[in-house]
């Protein structure tokens, strides 16, 4: 039995391969076409070796829950999102332009603080900031960048464009899945890529130690990259070992670094003490070095601060770059773009109520099972609100959460978030999903092409991150044909 497109029917949302019930559009033809020719049993057969082909290799994911560590196989979609390279182009134009501006608030923040005294932007929103580290003021790290890797989360409204939900610069993960849903799709569907005309994912790690390696303190031709991690235990740890691993870097925990009288940086290795020259830190600010953040901290490296603040060891990224990690911090980087760069933002924010505004937070409190409402600081789904889906009980227990500390909240419009195909037992089903691609930047700027698409795997549901039980597909930026 083939799949019947003339019944697979997106309803009122914008759909990422299917413009109408059984017409696909246009970057996606082929690809809907050869689907087309495909019996439900074959695709089946394709999506189980998928899955066989995760749990062999390992690709696994961990979900914090009552306390423990569970690691799970990575939920993986085989059908691809199709995304046209004409429309990607602007895109990564606009999320170039995006880091760019923040890297100038984050450097700002930490030197001049120009935007607050022009009033640009209020400096109580400084001082209530969870993320703001001043350790750092004064430091100018090398090309004024801060947040050298970027992954900003991007959806679709069903207007078909593209809007910013949110900006994630502290430790943004996902792009280890990104490489491995390109590397399991091929295994799926290796007669497409002779077909299609896809734009490329596997540079992305000699691209991150490039990038690494031009922050080095030292004019070598090949510097001394570690990548940091927590440990096992972390939620992330598979991206850590992958991307060192990619990169050839070492992987490291804090009791392998030592700070050497001289303010270096060294590893230990059974040779002795080896220096190094820049660290891709995993772990978040307030562990990374107990004489300077959390003094109990066990995961960090004493002294690794100071060695960073004297310029012999480049941290990636920037201890401090999360100040503009803050959900309440992005609904201004529109003003930012505009104040730093003079230009017109390409890509819109998701319209937003700051609760830390008397009118906009009543607004937000009378219409509470309207509104999805996101913690200041959170990641990965947790601490957020979806009104419409949400009980009685659930709403008031958040407007009490709201009237308590309303720095720390914003809301949004319940978007209809895109849809695209995924494989059912019965079929194909439309799923809604989002973006997260991954910006580099320090002397250069780089973008993947495309990114990780999550997926919500319940029918209905809005959530599709990982850590609630959402799913993932690769996702193609594809020459028009």
């Amino acid at each position: 039995m083939n799949i019947d497109w003339e019944g697979y029917d997106p309803g009122p949302f914008y759909d990422e391969l299917i413009s109408a019930p059984g017409k696909a559009r246009g970057p996606a033809g082929k690809l809907v076409s050869y689907l087309q020719s495909q019996t439900l049993e074959k695709l089946k057969r394709r999506q189980q070796a998928a899955e066989a082909a995760i749990k062999t290799l390992g690709i696994t994911f961990t979900v914090y829950s009552d306390g423990e560590n569970i690691d799970r196989e990575w939920p993986f979609d085989i059908l691809p999102r199709v995304i046209s390279e004409k429309e990607w182009q602007k895109t990564e134009q606009g999320l170039e332009q995006r880091l760019r501006a923040l890297n100038c608030f984050i450097d700002d923040v930490y030197n001049e603080q120009k935007i607050f005294k022009d009033k640009v932007i209020p400096r109580d929103l400084l001082n209530n900031s969870a993320n703001f580290r001043p350790q750092c003021v004064g430091m100018k790290p090398l090309f004024g960048v801060w947040a050298h890797v970027c992954g900003t989360d991007l959806v679709r409204d069903n207007d078909g464009q593209f809007y910013v939900l949110e900006d994630n610069l502290r430790v943004p993960s996902g792009v280890s899945y990104m490489l491995e849903n390109r590397s399991i799709t091929k295994r799926a569907f290796p007669e497409l890529f002779n077909d299609h005309r896809i734009r490329p994912v596997s540079e992305y790690p000699s691209r991150l130690f490039d990038m690494l390696a031009s922050l080095s303190p030292r004019p070598l031709d090949y510097p001394e990259v570690v990548v940091l991690t927590p440990g096992i235990y972390n939620s992330a740890y598979f991206e850590h070992s992958y991307l060192a691993q990619r990169m050839g870097a070492e992987l490291v925990e804090g009791n392998d670094l030592v700070v050497g009288d001289d303010d270096c940086v060294y590893m230990r290795t059974i040779n002795g003490l080896s220096r190094v020259d820049v660290i891709y830190r995993r772990i978040d600010d307030m562990f990374l070095d107990p004489q300077a953040f959390n003094p109990d901290s066990v995961l960090g490296v004493p002294g690794l601060m100071r060695s960073w603040l004297k310029g012999k060891v480049a941290l990636a990224n920037a201890p401090g770059a999360g100040v503009a990690d803050d959900k309440v911090v992005y609904t201004y980087v529109p003003k930012m773009i505009e104040y730093y760069l003079g230009e017109q933002p390409i890509i819109p924010n998701v319209p937003s109520y700051l609760c830390m505004d008397d009118q906009q937070r009543q607004y937000v409190l009378d219409n509470l099972d309207k509104l999805v409402v996101k913690p200041a600081n959170e990641s990965g789904g947790y601490g957020m609100l979806i009104g419409p889906q949400a009980t009685r009980k659930e709403l008031a227990a958040f407007a009490e959460r709201i009237k308590a500390d309303p720095r720390n909240y914003i809301a949004q419009p319940l978007l209809a978030l895109s849809t695209s195909p995924i494989l059912t037992k019965t079929g194909v089903e439309p799923r809604h999903l989002d973006l997260r691609p991954f910006i580099l930047q320090a002397r250069d700027t780089y973008v993947t092409a495309g990114g990780l698409t999550r997926v919500a795997l319940v029918k209905g549901s809005y959530v599709v991150n990982s850590s609630q039980g959402g799913g993932s597909k690769d996702t193609w930026i594809v020459k028009d044909q």
